[in-house]
């Protein structure tokens, strides 16, 4: 028992000393991770760079371990969650690494003392930690831009009216809002700068939201396009056929939401409540528990 104790402590000991003198050194980064460092540094923690860091060592081994085929997966997560804080393939790997090394070995740590439900909840961490924070970063963005393109696109559509191009309109609007809708409208018109079409770029732009409405931009602006529509109608059609969505959508989960809270309070609250009117009942009767009882 004393051996496997020394042993996790002397694991833990390696890897925060390697740790540390990587994060001082000037060690050489991969592409994307520096890129990461450098662009995000702004809009991350100093633990988080410091854990960053740390995991890079072990970085290649976590994506040759998950396989090309879950690696562009896990990109792609990465990409619909709008590289929160600067995240890329490369540092979710990272973190995977020591997340995974803090789980397992506290895990470890606690089975050595018999301790097994904790010793769950630390390997829970070591495996999903980083998935549930992309995966909430992913749901908080596309809820973030769908509550803005409705309006979006009617500003835009009155920017147009006044006399503007498409694309000088777009670029307009987007300057004058924040958040991660105007970041994707940023990135098309560089896209459009480039040199790429502008059905490329919204092709492009469709495929890094998994977002109906967004879809629904996208398809409903290049076939108004094709079929030569004007472009305000087109914008404030979009725009009224959103907030249909979103008033069908809140319907239907208000429609859901009835169920599930009769079920709460059928399960929970009327059982409490009759035991809590039985108990006062009882209590206030004045009955003679001990002779009822034969004491």
């Amino acid at each position: 028992m004393g051996l496997l104790l020394a042993l996790t402590i002397g694991l833990c000991v390696y890897f925060a000393f390697y740790g540390i003198r990587m994060y001082r050194t000037e060690a050489k980064l991969p592409g994307d991770l520096a890129v990461a460092l450098e662009v995000g540094s702004t809009r991350t923690s100093a633990a988080g760079s410091a854990i960053d860091r740390m995991g890079m060592r072990f970085a290649p081994a976590v994506l040759r371990m998950m396989g090309p085929k879950r690696v562009d997966k896990k990109r792609r997560q990465i990409d619909l969650a709008g590289n929160p804080g600067g995240l890329t393939i490369d540092r979710y790997a990272a973190r995977r690494a020591v997340y995974g090394f803090i789980g397992f070995g506290g895990a470890f740590n606690f089975l050595i003392r018999d301790q097994l439900f904790i010793a769950l909840v630390m390997v829970a961490f070591g495996l999903f930690w980083v998935e549930i924070s992309i995966f909430a970063a992913v749901r908080q963005r596309k809820e973030q831009i769908e509550r803005t393109l409705p309006d979006f696109l009617d500003v835009l559509a009155v920017v147009v009216s006044a006399g503007l191009n498409f694309r000088e309109a777009l670029e307009r609007v987007s300057e004058k809002y924040r958040g991660p809708w105007a970041d994707e409208l940023k990135i098309t018109l560089r896209q459009m700068d480039m040199g790429v079409s502008r059905r490329q770029a919204f092709e492009e732009l469709r495929r890094r939201n998994d977002s109906e409405q967004v879809a629904m931009f996208v398809t409903a602006l290049q076939q108004g396009e094709e079929l030569g529509a004007p472009i305000v109608d087109t914008l404030i059609q979009i725009a009224n056929d959103m907030r249909r969505t979103d008033a069908q959508n809140a319907r239907r989960r208000a429609a859901k939401a009835v169920p599930k809270s009769t079920l709460i309070i059928t399960m929970f609250m009327v059982p409490a409540t009759m035991l809590l009117l039985g108990a006062a009942f009882i209590f206030g009767s004045d009955i003679d528990f001990g002779s009822t009882f034969g004491d």
